[in-house]
């Protein structure tokens, strides 16, 4: 089987000496900045005289920031991550622009990710150790995993989080990744709380929740923070406890979630899940710390990186597809399904049904119908035909579910195609 190039990072942790986390911190200081300075000019540049700044503007006006004395310290670290920042800040604009992201928002000491890109001009790669621009020494990494063979970096990113662990990511050309194996399995996948995975196959995957585990410890540990005087050397060091909990509840989380996505990826051809709105529903105050931990948007993402990379289909259906009020056995559509129902029983067919299970089936079941239809599921940001969005989701109430009772082998000529799997304004909640 032929073998597909990928470009894949490799994240290994660090151990900078004294004299390269100084310069790195300074580089990390630089960094934000350049991007703080670059954005206030776009944003004073468009809101007083209506002109639009590109990133060759912003490139000549960091040439000439150097050479002023009040930025000349920017001369003292790489101008590679300096350049990269740049590029970062115009690809948010781009996404401003694109409506698909907020406008860029200035970064924060405190709050902002320290991090540099270095590009293959800032860094030297040489007999497998890495050495930064402007660094005699190479960093010390901790290799926990083997690069592949022959392949040099393209890009480097070296970072610190909040704990005040170092690492250091290398993006490279995998020609490792190959397609799977073609399987017969599709699966069906909700997403819930009282169990973080409910497939279609009936089969509950249970929450581990790992905040719930470390609750106590970080209760303590932020009870002592906030007893701590602000900007004092004990309050910086309780601050680093209360990050290293935190960090280990998303190392426990992510591994978690990449154990769950690469099973169901070799097990199964086609994969559907959810459009859940996961920014909306974490406003819900007393849920928002659950669906938090929980990591939906975190597993989606990986579902669909590593479908990509070996040769699956992963299929979301629309956020308003009604997948727990449809009966799965003869499509009937309930009226209300409130959070609190976990078992009910069909009106006209009289089926009991597990809410979870029920609406995984539907889920399969809608990912089949757009399929057979040749129309993808995402959310289309226009309403079809013109019509309200009420009048559409009733249709889809009409027509959906026959689609799901026909086991997406024909499709009934009055059903709108683009119904299945359309809009936000088509489907049913």
């Amino acid at each position: 089987m032929p073998s597909t190039a990928v470009k894949r990072a490799f994240r290994y942790r660090c151990y900078p000496t004294p004299q390269q986390a100084a310069e790195l911190a300074q580089t990390f200081g630089c960094v934000r900045k350049v991007y703080n300075l670059a954005l206030a000019a776009r944003t004073e540049a468009w809101e007083g005289r209506g002109e639009r700044v590109t990133y060759s503007d912003t490139s000549a006006m960091l040439t000439a920031w150097k050479k002023t004395e009040e930025f000349s310290f920017l001369n003292d670290v790489s101008s590679v991550p300096l350049q990269q920042v740049l590029r970062h800040l115009q690809s948010a604009f781009t996404r401003f622009w694109g409506k698909r992201s907020g406008y860029p928002r200035f970064k924060s000491r405190k709050r902002s990710r320290a991090a540099a890109e270095y590009t293959r001009s800032g860094f030297r790669w040489k007999h497998g150790e890495l050495t930064l621009a402007k660094m005699a020494d190479p960093l010390n990494i901790v290799w926990s995993r083997p690069l592949p063979d022959g392949v040099e970096p393209s890009t480097v990113t070296v970072s610190q989080d909040g704990a005040g662990r170092w690492f250091v990511s290398l993006l490279c050309e995998d020609a490792r990744v190959q397609p799977l194996p073609v399987v017969s399995g599709e699966v069906g996948i909700d997403m819930g709380l009282d169990a973080l995975l409910t497939l279609s196959s009936g089969e509950k995957i249970p929450n581990p929740r790992h905040g719930t585990h470390h609750r106590a410890r970080l209760v303590k540990a932020q009870r002592a923070l906030s007893r701590k005087a602000p900007a004092s050397a004990n309050r910086n060091k309780a601050r680093r406890k209360v990050a290293r909990i935190h960090a280990r509840i998303a190392d426990r989380r992510r591994a978690h979630l990449h154990e769950l996505s690469t099973r169901l990826v070799r097990e199964n051809q086609t994969l559907v899940v959810e459009d859940l709105p996961v920014c909306n529903m974490v406003k819900n105050r007393k849920l928002a710390r659950a669906i938090s931990d929980a990591g939906w948007g975190e597993f989606r993402a990986m579902l669909e990186y590593k479908g990509a990379w070996y040769g699956r289909e992963v299929i979301v259906v629309d956020r308003w597809f009604p997948s727990s009020k449809l009966c799965s056995e003869c499509g009937a559509l309930a009226e209300s399904m409130p959070l609190q129902i976990r078992t009910w029983t069909c009106g006209d067919c009289g089926v009991s049904h597990d809410r979870d299970i029920n609406a995984a089936k539907n889920i399969l079941a809608a990912g089949r119908a757009a399929t057979v239809c040749g129309d993808g599921v995402r959310p289309q940001r226009s309403t079809p035909c013109g019509q309200s969005s009420m009048k559409q989701k009733a249709q889809f109430a009409r027509a959906g579910s026959s689609l799901i009772l026909e086991g997406m082998a024909s499709i009934p000529h009055w059903a709108d195609t683009s119904a299945v799997g359309a809009s936000a304004n088509t489907l049913l909640p």
